[in-house]
């Protein structure tokens, strides 16, 4: 339900450029209270959008990015919003993608810590950028593992998996990956990559990375794609690099009761990592200490000769 009484607007300063907070003592994540306000999500990304290396700006810069929005909170509808509004601030650019049915949409191009801000006021609880740039749509930069915990498994089950088997075979194979939490209960690790190859590409290097998992993790770790197929097994989950499929950003704040983030980590920190210590209030805090894992993802782009 709408606030019966809406605290006044502020303007904050990103950046350079005003960007206009409404409501901003609305509450997003009840259990939380103050602490859940609107004001604290959007000044969390304002945040990790700006601070030290910008690392959330580095993590969808130039990126076609869905907004996974609650206007009234967590507990609220759920609006999964691809195309961007009609009426936007002039500094908010859009990029032209193509979805697989062959339609097309103009959605949000982040190019600045505005961009950020300017959504997180509409209620953006997550971001879910593409694997591509803005400036070639139709080939990723990116390979992205998901290790998802079905039901019957936990984060532990997706950490050993990551830990004992995805690691070594990357090792193997001469490819550096990039862990994060999901913010959840699974595990994201990101493989950046030349842009040499198209979605079909990509995904068959998923394909064959994810079954050799498969084959290594003495039946912890299932490609199937039905669920009833899946057990009490680590779901990977290669058709997150099909077109159009999208995982929350390095950074996401995610839809959870105590406001999770989806947090990138070192191999060493995942080793006793806790999912749920990463959140809008610890986050920053262990930026300011330890800086951002993924800062050199870009200076070490891949091939997938070694896969396809």
């Amino acid at each position: 339900m709408p606030d019966a009484k809406r605290s006044p607007a502020v303007e904050l300063d990103v950046g350079g450029v005003p960007v206009r907070l409404s409501n901003p003592d609305k509450v997003y994540f009840p259990r939380l209270g103050e602490a859940g306000s609107k004001r604290r999500l959007v000044e969390y990304y304002r945040t990790v959008a700006t601070a030290g290396s910008a690392p959330l700006l580095q993590a969808l810069q130039e990126r076609p990015t869905h907004l996974q929005r609650f206007p009234d909170g967590i507990e609220g509808e759920e609006i999964y919003q691809k195309r961007v509004p009609a009426r936007r601030p002039d500094h908010v650019a859009t990029c032209e993608v193509t979805f697989p049915s062959g339609r097309t949409a103009d959605v949000l191009r982040v190019r600045a810590a505005a961009d950020v801000v300017w959504a997180a006021n509409l209620g953006t609880v997550t971001f879910h950028p593409w694997a591509v740039r803005c400036g070639d749509v139709d080939r990723p930069d990116e390979l992205r593992i998901d290790l998802d915990p079905q039901p019957g498994t936990a984060f532990d089950d997706a950490r050993a998996v990551a830990l004992e088997v995805l690691r070594p075979l990357l090792d193997e194979l001469g490819l550096v990956g990039f862990p994060k939490t999901s913010g959840g209960r699974g595990l994201h690790v990101y493989v950046r990559i030349v842009p040499e190859w198209d979605f079909v590409g990509v995904r068959r290097a998923g394909i064959a990375l994810m079954r050799e998992v498969e084959r290594r993790s003495g039946g912890r770790a299932t490609t199937a794609w039905w669920k009833e197929e899946r057990g009490q097994r680590i779901f990977l989950d290669f058709n997150q690099n099909a077109r159009d499929k999208t995982i929350a950003s390095a950074y996401s704040v995610r839809r959870t009761p105590i406001a999770t983030v989806s947090t990138p980590l070192t191999w060493d920190e995942l080793v006793d990592a806790d999912p749920d210590d990463f959140t809008i209030a610890t986050v920053p805090g262990l930026l300011e200490r330890r800086g951002d894992p993924m800062a050199a993802m870009d200076e070490t782009a891949q091939t997938l000769d070694v896969l396809l």
